[in-house]
């Protein structure tokens, strides 16, 4: 396919899992395509333009984003999929840490989003697509902080899309169940059984198995493309069929 060919992405958060599987799919598809990672790891490839950015810090939001504008021609589509987790009930996690993680996860997002919108108002096929979490809508244990921002990314999405559909612009989410992505593989390690661990969720989810970062992009690809314009303020669910079904 080629939808994407002649425009330019953005990926938050792009230098690995979700993210890293979302750059090399737009590109496959004939996307220019810029990650912005505080991390940036390996990825440095001749058809990516890695950026190192801190999407906690306003400045270097701006910065990297005029950045990928000016290298590139321009910004088409915006994947907002940096993130970051936490573990625990109400009483688990501290003050600082609620600060945070909104930050990085809500917030992150607005600066993003706010630096990018000049330049999308300028394309013809504008697009935002958001990395939500099935975790908005379906409560799980040991995840309060990261189910409030990942509630605030939903409601975000709608009031952006709402905000945004008379200028052309699009916005999107999908909702992924657990993912096989680094930041799982690490909640596992640090498990007392991580084999038990894994176990339960991989049981959690009907298909009895996690979702592939591959799917996820898949899903974010199909929301972003030209192919989808009369599609806005949908959240799509690739959540093995979490939200959706009982088995019993």
């Amino acid at each position: 396919m080629t939808d994407f060919a002649g425009l330019t992405a953005i990926v938050t958060g792009g230098a690995s899992g979700i993210g890293a599987a979302t750059a090399e799919l737009l590109m496959s598809r004939g996307a220019t395509v810029a990650i912005l990672d505080r991390t940036l790891g390996e990825t440095a490839k001749p058809e990516l333009l890695a950026v190192s950015c801190d999407i906690t810090n306003a400045a270097a939001v701006i910065q990297g984003v005029d950045l990928v504008a000016e290298r590139l021609g321009g910004i088409d589509v915006l994947i907002n999929n940096a993130g970051i987790g936490a573990v625990g009930d109400i009483a688990a996690n501290s003050d600082d840490e609620w600060h945070r993680v909104l930050d990085v996860n809500v917030i992150g997002i607005a600066r993003v989003s706010r630096a990018a919108l000049p330049y999308l108002r300028r394309s013809a096929h504008a697009s935002i697509v958001n990395t939500c979490s099935v975790v908005a809508s379906v409560g799980v244990p040991q995840r309060a902080l990261y189910s409030a921002s990942k509630g605030a990314v939903a409601a975000l999405t709608l009031a952006m899309a709402a905000d945004h559909v008379l200028e052309g612009i699009r916005v999107n989410a999908v909702t992924p169940g657990t993912a096989d992505t680094p930041w799982v593989g690490r909640l596992l390690d640090q498990a007392p059984d991580p084999t038990a661990a894994a176990a339960a969720l991989r049981a959690r989810q009907p298909m009895g198995r996690l979702v592939s970062a591959a799917e996820v992009a898949h899903a974010i690809a199909y929301l972003a493309s030209p192919l989808s314009a009369s599609t806005t303020g949908t959240l799509l669910a690739v959540d093995g069929g979490m939200a959706g079904i009982r088995l019993s």
